[in-house]
């Protein structure tokens, strides 16, 4: 089967996304590793070779085996009250008790089982509406039959996982908000794109699939270095990074002043700041294997000696000079291997600096925690006339003052300031409507096209040019209002 093909299988070393119900978590499949999900834990190994999109059950022991279709047995002629009035919730009305229910999971009965044996036992399962049947068969499946489905990442299914986990990572970013985001871009292969976010990776790794692995994106980023913790969830084929350049925005101004060199780097982007934002369960071996060799050395410390261990430590003093001069080899080559880095470093620089000096970039993404106008206004410089922006905002006053600033400036048209609305319904036979749990606000964006911007003009007469724009009728208006 194809890499993304519709029958793609699940393999060892892959990112997959675990999924209960809405609940998604992104998880890497590895053997013998315990995975806890929805207060279940189980192991990945029995999915191995299964196709993406297999639902499977949670078995005795953590195994995982696939679910079979089962026909929805109907209990006969289902008898249903009325209404709900006189049904008491006092606890009373289940006769198994827990031990019960935990005597019958040892036996290693189905869920579906226990969830046919809690309504035969309930005393006023009989009694509620038919709508309340289905709710409490609903509630009890979920805490019984543990059910999973693994599903392949995909922008949709990652951000409304982010969304929903960790929206405070994403800056609030909701997937409605990001698909405009990717439509008005106008994101597809073969573009050239600039992509500045702080979105933990999740926009760039949308902006990677939408182009499918042609084309160009240049990220530019704050601080010591990219953060892809998103990103890297998506599990893209090696080449789809070949195109893949970052640079820091520190060095913006001196790449538009013309005094940008790669000697001053930013400070070599430690470890640990990428396994502080990775906490999304990927990440966890990396992270116990650094705080290992950073608590290694604490156990060399001198003790206090005390006469009658004088003897011990003249051995451990020849040991210590091993030790040295081990630690002196490792040192050395620690510091050929950092200087190689370095070297690499500085030429993938050179390479993204050349792609943005060409300034014809086909887009630009900002997606960030930071105000937008600075921004925007520096990395304008290099995109093409001709070509769309979109810049996302948690909140719409950063946003409208770049929109005034943008307007003064010149250089663009077609501003548009927009907030998407999502409303989620459910839908079921005499009962659908939105959903009670609404989405407050999904963010702001500010889009338009980049024009040629003609150096001649003078601030005042754009304003001229700006007031012609209103129809006489809008500026009698606006006169008029009472102040």
């Amino acid at each position: 089967a194809m890499e993304g093909g519709p029958s793609a299988r699940i393999r060892e070393g892959d990112c997959a996304v675990l999924k209960r119900d809405e609940v998604f978590k992104a998880v890497s499949v590895l053997r013998r590793r315990k995975i806890i999900f929805e207060k279940q834990w189980f192991y990945l190994d029995n999915a191995i070779g299964h196709i993406y999109g297999t639902t499977f059950e949670v078995t005795s022991g953590g195994n995982l085996q696939p679910k079979q279709e089962v026909e929805e047995t109907t209990t006969e002629t289902k008898e249903a009250g009325t209404d709900n009035r006189n049904i008491v919730d006092d606890g009373k009305s289940q006769k198994l008790t827990h031990d019960d229910i935990k005597a019958l999971k040892d036996k290693g009965i189905k869920g579906q089982e226990i969830v046919q044996q809690l309504i035969e036992n309930s005393t006023t399962f009989r009694d509620k509406t038919e709508f309340a049947q289905d709710k409490y068969i609903k509630k009890k499946k979920k805490k019984y039959e543990a059910v999973i489905t693994i599903v392949k990442p995909s922008t949709r299914i990652l951000s409304t996982m982010y969304y929903a986990r960790e929206p405070g990572k994403i800056n609030h970013l909701r997937y409605d908000t990001l698909a405009q985001m990717l439509t008005l871009g106008n994101i597809r292969a073969g573009n050239k794109m600039i992509v500045m976010e702080t979105c933990a990776g999740l926009v760039l790794g949308a902006v990677m699939e939408r182009m499918g692995g042609y084309g160009s994106i240049i990220q530019m980023y704050p601080g010591g270095g990219p953060v892809r913790a998103a990103t890297s969830c998506f599990g893209f084929p090696k080449p789809f990074f070949d195109n893949l350049h970052e640079f820091p925005l520190s060095k913006v101004q001196s790449l538009l002043s013309g005094t940008f060199s790669t000697e001053t780097l930013p400070a070599d982007p430690e470890d640990n700041a990428l396994v502080e934002e990775e906490s999304n369960g990927l990440s966890e071996e990396k992270q116990s294997s650094l705080q290992e060799t950073e608590e290694e050395p604490a156990t060399e410390a001198p003790m206090e000696i005390s006469p009658a261990e004088e003897q011990d430590t003249m051995d451990i003093n020849a040991e210590d000079v091993e030790f040295k001069e081990n630690k002196e080899k490792e040192n050395k080559e620690n510091v050929r291997e950092k200087q190689i880095k370095q070297w690499e470093r500085r030429k993938k620089l050179k390479e993204a600096a050349a792609l943005l000096r060409e300034k014809n970039a086909d887009g630009l993404i900002v997606a960030s925690k930071f105000h937008p106008t600075p921004l925007l206004l520096s990395l304008l410089e290099f995109v093409a006339p001709s070509r769309p922006f979109v810049v996302y905002c948690q909140y719409k006053e950063p946003l409208l003052e770049c929109y005034t600033k943008l307007r003064e400036r010149g250089g663009v048209i077609n501003l548009k300031l927009s907030e998407t609305w999502l409303r989620n319904y459910q839908v079921l036979p005499d009962r659908s409507h939105p959903k009670l749990t609404m989405s407050g606000g999904g963010g702001y964006l500010l889009s338009g096209i980049t024009v040629v911007l003609e150096k001649g003009k003078s601030d005042s007469s754009n304003s001229e040019a700006l007031k012609m724009e209103e129809p006489s009728s809008k500026r009698c208006k606006l006169q008029d209002l009472p102040c």
